[in-house]
């Protein structure tokens, strides 16, 4: 069985589905791998590299959707909405494409891809449960963002994040705020403590207080936390407008005396909610530093332009897209292993085993047979 690897289309990504070092281990499962030219030179990985390990190079684009039984990608559908549509003329029934694909926010694609009897998986629909932890893209990818905010903050804050003592004086560490706890939030929480910051955290889960102090932070109570606060899958659910009204003026203080804010707070398929008000803003230092890990989804921060650094008052709100394709190849690497993974749970004896009675599968699985399955895609179309 052939795994075809494209080119990424959407706009500054750099990151590639499979690195070479994951072709050894679906070699050993019978599967063979074909790469587009070029496919991971943006990420560090060459041509070369893939060719050593055992790929075939194709000699188009065309030529790979036509070969290939799988077409593993980053990005695909709803997650490519500016590109996607160039590839559907490459599709063909029964051939599996793999990738983020965003169909909860952009569902239309997946009614249009149905048509072309292809079977598509989202990836970032993995459901949260311990077998699926290797396959589990939104955390792998969570995690690299959190690091690089924390890199962003310090790269643009007029200060040095640790305390530092010297005949000419003592200067006193950062204040650093992170809201929200998540796999994103604790690694900008670790990343910011070994930076040499003091640290703070929120989050809506109880459950996140104990994680928030192992790693050395202060978890910052606003009595204003329900055991309601996240859904079966451990991700944060939406609340209502009285709660987040509670919580920022609770909250007002806390991000008045930090230097750095960082907020990681997503809800998978909506839009993510306003945690940090432009009153909030107008309370900070000038010079200090917000950086809106939830800009793709609209923004955490109420002033937030997304793609863009505003300064108002002094103040940088710096809201990234992408961010894990600005740490591309090491991205890339972790992708490349949960895709891996996942090929590896739909495949047996180096043919496809698609068992809709796998909890990944059904969770995952968007349309086959000409049809959209996924009971939440579905509803879209029918509310």
């Amino acid at each position: 069985m052939l795994i075809g690897v494209p080119t990424e289309t959407f706009p500054g990504e750099k990151r590639v589905a499979l690195v070479p070092t994951s072709i050894a281990h679906l070699k050993k499962a019978k599967l063979e791998v074909l790469i587009e030219p070029g496919a991971g030179e943006k990420a560090g990985f060459p041509d070369s590299a893939y060719i050593a390990a055992g790929a075939t190079l194709a000699q188009s684009r065309s030529e790979l959707f036509q070969k290939s039984d799988v077409i593993v990608q980053v990005r695909g559908l709803g997650a490519n909405l500016e590109q996607y549509r160039a590839d559907l003329a490459y599709s063909k029934a029964g051939q599996v494409q793999i990738a983020v694909m965003d169909a909860l926010s952009n569902p239309a694609p997946v009614f249009e891809v149905a048509s072309t009897g292809a079977v598509t998986f989202a990836l970032d629909l993995v459901p949260r449960i311990t077998r699926a932890q290797a396959m589990d893209v939104l955390s792998s990818q969570a995690n690299l963002a959190g690091y690089k905010a924390v890199i962003m903050a310090a790269d643009t804050i007029p200060k040095i994040f640790p305390m530092l003592m010297t005949a000419a004086g003592t200067i006193t560490p950062a204040r650093v705020f992170i809201v929200g706890a998540g796999v994103a939030g604790l690694q900008a929480i670790a990343t910011a403590r070994r930076l040499g910051a003091v640290v703070s955290a929120y989050d809506v889960r109880p459950v996140a207080k104990e994680q928030v102090e192992s790693l050395g932070a202060r978890f910052v109570q606003l009595q204003v936390a329900t055991d309601t606060a996240q859904d079966a899958g451990g991700y944060a659910k939406a609340l209502g407008a009285d709660f987040y009204a509670k919580q920022a003026e609770l909250m007002t203080g806390v991000v008045a005396e930090s230097d750095v804010v960082i907020t990681t707070a997503a809800i998978p398929g909506q839009k993510a909610p306003i945690l940090i008000t432009a009153a909030m803003v107008e309370q900070m230092q000038p010079g200090s530093v917000v950086v809106d890990i939830a800009a793709e989804r609209g923004g955490n921060c109420e002033l937030t332009v997304p793609g863009e650094t505003k300064i108002i008052n002094g103040v940088s709100i710096i809201g990234p897209l992408n961010i894990p394709s600005e740490l591309a190849h090491h991205s890339s690497q972790l992708y490349a292993k949960n895709i891996s993974t996942f090929l590896l749970n739909i495949v047996k004896d180096g043919a496809l085993n698609i068992d809709t009675a796998d909890e990944i599968v059904a969770g995952t699985l968007l349309t086959t047979g000409g049809n959209v399955v996924h009971p939440k895609i579905i509803e879209t179309k029918t509310s």
